[in-house]
């Protein structure tokens, strides 16, 4: 029960870090979706933000990975899309970061999806 506990506070910990990366490189519309009410759901957490450009993409991706390999020593187990930098998604387990090029965000709609999930709005720093 204990270690439970202690997992479940260690991903908000890391979707908390995560924000803090996109904050970083200026990530836009940044939505924390809280999936660990729902019994279907893939992981604890999913951080999703857009860039502006392909470039900005990669640079939300590099200062997530920087942030959190510095704050929590932790590294994405799985990362997809580097190559094409439209969506950028970053497995950490319990918690998956997605960083898309906002023309991708509208068409994807992620967060529709999990329309059911509590959802956290983090406001624009500019």
């Amino acid at each position: 029960m204990v270690e439970k506990i202690i997992e479940r506070e260690h991903s908000e910990i890391l979707s908390n870090c995560i924000v803090e990366g996109m904050q970083e490189n200026k990530a836009k519309d940044i939505v924390v979706l809280d999936l660990r009410g729902l019994g279907s759901s893939v992981c604890d957490f999913f951080v999703i933000c857009s860039g502006e450009s392909s470039t900005q993409v990669d640079g939300i991706t590099n200062a997530i990975q920087r942030y959190t390999r510095k704050t929590m020593k932790e590294k994405p187990w799985h990362i997809e899309g580097q190559r094409n930098s439209e969506w950028v998604l970053l497995d950490y387990i319990d918690v998956v970061a997605h960083v898309f090029y906002k023309e991708a965000r509208n068409f994807y709609e992620i967060e529709e999806l999990w329309s059911d999930a509590v959802r956290t709005d983090v406001p624009n720093i500019n």
